[in-house]
């Protein structure tokens, strides 16, 4: 039982993780149609961006958790740039091409960013600091530190206050009808242009806080880390449903279970032979059966609440 629960834990943060990402693939394909294969290498910059902040301050003796305010404070504004520049000049110009072509664009952005990344912060792997202590809390024989605690709790607030917007403001309603019916929802005056600019630009903000929590829990940043979270993002908005707020949410948090639970329990019985180096198989193998027996994903694809 004290298995179960630590890899609950394990899985909701990674789950966490996997969600925040999978929102902006889902808001960007919910107006768009479009698969975003860029976002990946959004969260790698929004991290190294963290590290890179969080390095130069250290010295000056703040406190860690002002240092991660901080850090993430300047690479949201950095990653939202970013996405304001792939939307402008990788996507807009192909919006009426085949679908095909912004698909094929999306990964040259990707593999440029990471060349580019490699060239300012190096091939190297980097340590990320501590930002909060280590305390740690017992439930059930499981341990779940204050980071952990910090993270699940930050990123279901994020959710919530995205899903809020999207239901409740008058940005959400234009964002709604954009991915109901763009050409119409020009006619009625809703600026069709900027409201895909800032889906871009909202994802790219989640990015960077995802960024800030990989590196935090994981204790590490480097230019190739965001090809296997975009693609686990991918999977888990494919598995919730992609276009689906909801789904996103919820596909994040199950696959990060699946995965943590699956790892877990297979370290367990080959008595640590196996199991975390094999962890990437589960979220594949969960996007093969979706796309098998649920194209649709587990909450489908309500047209109506795509954003």
């Amino acid at each position: 039982m004290d298995i179960f629960l630590q890899q609950i834990i394990n899985g909701l943060v990674l789950g966490s993780i996997y969600a925040l990402v999978a929102l902006g693939y889902t808001m960007v394909y919910g107006i768009l149609g479009l698969i975003n294969f860029a976002h990946g290498e959004v969260v790698m910059i929004g991290a190294l961006v963290s590290y890179s902040v969080m390095m130069v301050l250290v010295p000056s003796g703040l406190p860690p958790v002002l240092l991660a305010l901080i850090s993430v404070l300047v690479a949201a504004p950095v990653c939202m740039a970013l996405a304001w520049a792939i939307e402008r000049y990788a996507y807009r110009p192909l919006r009426h091409a085949p679908k095909l072509t912004p698909l094929i664009s999306a990964i040259g952005v990707s593999i440029l960013l990471q060349n580019l990344a490699m060239m300012i912060w190096g091939r190297g792997y980097h340590a990320f600091p501590d930002i909060l202590p280590a305390i740690h809390f017992d439930i059930g024989g499981a341990q779940i530190t204050l980071l952990q605690t910090v993270t699940i709790g930050l990123a279901a607030a994020t959710m919530g206050i995205l899903a809020w917007m999207i239901q409740r403001t008058s940005l959400g309603q234009a964002m709604r009808a954009t991915a109901e019916n763009p050409a119409i929802a020009e006619l009625m005056g809703i600026p069709v242009n900027r409201i895909i600019t800032l889906t871009f630009i909202i994802g790219a903000a989640l990015a960077a806080l995802a960024g800030l929590m990989v590196g935090a829990n994981y204790s590490v940043a480097h230019y190739y880390m965001g090809f296997m979270l975009g693609l686990k993002a991918f999977t888990a908005a494919v598995l919730g449903g992609i276009g689906n707020i909801t789904g996103a949410m919820l596909g994040g948090l199950l696959l990060g279970l699946i995965e943590s639970l699956g790892a877990g329990y297979i370290e367990d019985l080959t008595g640590g032979i196996l199991g975390s180096h094999y962890q990437d198989i589960f979220a594949f193998l969960v996007l093969i059966g979706v796309l098998v027996f649920r194209p649709g994903g587990l909450m489908g694809e309500r047209v109506s609440e795509r954003a």
